[in-house]
């Protein structure tokens, strides 16, 4: 299984697209900011959407269409998963 992610800081001012096998593990890593880079710099650990895979493949596939999106369509993708923007790491720490 693999997963493409986004993540957005408190002020959804920023977005962050991810690829991992791991969903809770990395989000985990973002929320600690225990690996430094563009999430740590601009404290992006808020999960606000996700998508499963079968395989690696298939999400950097994904991965790679989404980063070449408008972020317009971004925030449209985003908001129809997830109109209010929550943080969904709760919902997926089962």
């Amino acid at each position: 299984m693999a997963y493409v992610y986004i993540i957005t800081n408190k002020n959804n001012s920023a977005l962050y697209i991810g690829v991992t096998n791991n969903l809770v593990r990395r989000i985990y890593e973002h929320k600690t900011k225990t690996i430094p880079g563009f999430s740590a710099q601009y404290q992006l650990c808020k999960l606000v959407y996700y998508e499963l895979y079968s395989s690696i493949t298939q999400a950097i596939e994904r991965e790679k269409l989404l980063k070449n999106r408008h972020r317009d369509w971004k925030i449209n993708l985003i908001t129809k998963q997830n109109p209010a923007w929550k943080d969904l790491y709760a919902d997926i720490c089962f």
